[in-house]
């Protein structure tokens, strides 16, 4: 069942790309636990993630790799719900090779340089953009940004909730 946003003090920014839209429990989920990882004043990085703690979120989660000169984003890690949709593993490839349209999608790769510029997390809720499966018609996403030295971010992860279109949640 959807939920309202948990709150957000101006320390834990967070960009909402869908306000008012309730979340879906997957996402909040995440956005809580990255919050529990986070050293005081510091963005987590790779090394306080514990997949054991997030057992249930894995087949929505990805890892994208920042590289920085110029800034580029690698799929590293990829879970089995995404592959599932996107119809082939990405893991290994660059996003704007994987997915080549995207480029042309307003927004879409500007809000992956906004976290790994800003490092403030961002939510969007709406239409799917990557994949065109008749039966996904939307998806929820949060793009949580990790950092190894706490401050440079160098992952993106990101967790994604995909929408049959009578509404209900891809398993």
């Amino acid at each position: 069942m959807p939920e309202t946003a948990p709150e957000v003090s101006a320390d834990n920014q967070l960009e909402d790309v869908a306000p008012g839209e309730p979340w879906s429990a997957g996402v909040r989920k995440i956005y809580r636990y990255w919050l529990s990882r986070r050293p005081p004043g510091r963005l987590p990085g790779r090394q306080h993630i514990d997949p054991v703690d997030i057992p249930d979120l894995l087949r929505g989660l990805w890892l994208i790799e920042v590289t920085r000169d110029p800034l580029r984003f690698r799929y590293r890690l990829v879970g089995t719900r995404i592959v599932e949709a996107l119809g082939f593993d990405p893991t290994g490839r660059w996003l704007d090779e994987a997915h080549p349209h995207s480029l042309s999608v307003p927004g879409f790769y500007a809000r992956y340089e906004r976290v790994a510029k800003t490092g403030v997390p961002s939510r969007r809720k709406g239409t799917a953009l990557l994949w065109r499966n008749r039966d996904h018609r939307a998806i929820e996403n949060i793009l949580l940004p990790l950092a190894a030295d706490g401050t440079t971010v160098d992952i993106i992860m990101v967790y994604t909730v995909i929408f049959r279109i009578d509404g209900s949640e891809v398993d």
